[in-house]
């Protein structure tokens, strides 16, 4: 059921299964609260999950002020009483759980981070600019639908991939981001982490699990690695998918994530 946090002029949407760890699933920027559906079925027999819609995303509301990503998962954990979380983010969400994890160290008790981007990090694997150019055209046009294949094409089907390589998670992913562009929600406006993450890697002191898909884009498979290789004893998984890697292996996926998450619980 879905329940509403006000804060710092958001009306936060979000909902909880589950007992036992706090578990909170941090949502992709082409996607909302409900891509988390299978992570919810597989942890929620011995884990209280809780997810959240973003501000300008699902059923998530905001007035036009700055906000900070980061102090919104925070107050969703204050408001239900959760002194410790396992942060999971996805994509744009692996940013923010990774930002949070750092900004609020005593407050999570390990991160996941699939997908992601490390706020600051300059990959010299990055695509050129002119690949993203017409991407920007479509959106300075508000011509949402073509913004909407255009996108699903690069995260969904992996850049330069078939279209009809996940048909299911094409269909999936090109709903999920042609509802939020057709919303033109207000955003609010986000507030970076300062200074960002690249340089502050060693700051964290939890466990870390990193995923990637091999068949990203090559700017976030590099920042993945990159995250990995410089923090001591993380986990570096790799899967054969595109961007939602949840999406496209649920199995390994939960499997993966289950067995961390219960790692950690049992320390």
């Amino acid at each position: 059921m879905t329940e509403i946090l006000e804060t710092n002029g958001g009306r936060i949407a979000y909902d909880v299964t589950g007992d036992g760890d706090a578990v909170l699933l941090i949502h992709a920027g082409v996607a909302n609260r409900s891509m988390w559906d299978d992570q919810v079925a597989a942890l929620s027999d011995a884990y209280r999950v809780i997810r959240h819609d973003t501000r300008g995303f699902g059923e998530t509301e905001t007035d036009a002020v700055p906000f900070s990503n980061r102090a919104d998962a925070i107050a969703l954990l204050d408001e239900l009483g959760v002194e410790r979380a396992h942060l999971v983010g996805l994509s744009r969400g692996g940013t923010i759980a990774l930002d949070t994890a750092i900004e609020y160290p005593d407050r999570v008790r390990s991160l996941t981070v699939v997908a992601g981007g490390v706020s600051g990090f300059e990959s010299s694997a990055e695509l050129p600019d002119a690949v993203f150019e017409p991407a920007e055209a479509m959106e300075a046009a508000k011509d949402w639908e073509a913004l909407a294949e255009w996108e699903t094409a690069f995260w969904a089907d992996g850049y330069g991939q078939p279209q009809d390589r996940v048909p299911d998670v094409r269909r999936r992913v090109h709903e999920w981001v042609l509802t939020t562009y057709q919303a033109e929600k207000e955003e609010g406006d986000p507030q970076p982490l300062d200074p960002p993450a690249a340089g502050r890697l060693d700051e964290l002191r939890v466990p870390l699990l990193v995923m990637l898909g091999r068949l990203d884009d090559p700017g976030t498979t590099d920042a993945m690695r990159h995250l990995a290789s410089a923090v001591p004893g993380a986990r570096l998984e790799e899967f054969d998918t595109a961007h939602m890697v949840n999406l496209e292996e649920p199995e390994r996926f939960n499997r993966v994530l289950r067995t961390f998450l219960d790692g950690v619980s049992d320390r």
